[in-house]
């Protein structure tokens, strides 16, 4: 049976592994966001031996570039861009202690397997709804890479925002499983 469940970021010892595919979350805490430039950044920093300036012991990474904020608001809209892009980079980031993914669309086998082997889980949300998603938010702040601009990693607070299990840490898969669990014979 799915469930939905109140979560707080970042993830405690193996609290994503107790998530299940299908599972609904309303996640709450700090998580951050990062594309492809801050992903190519960090990787740089752990093959030349350091590690990324962000705290990734239980961390939540969002796949969001925020739009600039309007005046008097906290950030602009907030969406996932395409999780596959940061696959060459997030076994790294996975072995670092990241816990879990926040992007939409596929992720590549060794991604998977890096999730299983690390107690990690994705989560999605349906594209289209940045600017529900920026509601979630409660502060936000550049926390590494201010040079890359809508690219920099940003340290998000956030309240309720929500979430969806696609892929659990036992490698179960909305993209694969789910048809034959959720689709209704007409």
């Amino acid at each position: 049976m799915d469930r939905t469940l109140r979560l707080k970021a970042p993830f405690l010892e193996g609290e994503a592994s107790r998530l299940r595919m299908g599972d609904r979350v309303l996640l709450s805490g700090v998580i951050y966001t990062a594309r492809d430039a801050a992903h190519m950044r960090m990787q740089r920093a752990i093959e030349e031996g350091g590690r990324p300036g962000i705290d990734l012991n239980g961390a939540v990474i969002f796949y969001a570039g925020p739009a600039p904020a309007r005046p008097g608001a906290i950030i602009g809209s907030v969406g996932p861009t395409t999780s596959s892009r940061m696959d060459p980079y997030a076994p790294s980031l996975l072995d670092l202690g990241v816990k879990a993914m926040i992007g939409k669309g596929y992720r590549s086998d060794p991604v998977v397997d890096s999730m299983k082997k690390n107690g990690a889980v994705y989560l999605g949300v349906a594209g289209g709804i940045a600017a529900l998603l920026a509601r979630t938010v409660l502060s936000s702040r550049v926390a590494d890479y201010e040079d890359l601009g809508p690219e920099a990693v940003r340290r998000l607070e956030i309240f309720e925002m929500p979430l969806v299990v696609l892929i659990d840490s036992l490698g179960n898969s909305l993209y694969r499983e789910g048809p034959a669990k959720y689709g209704r014979e007409d």
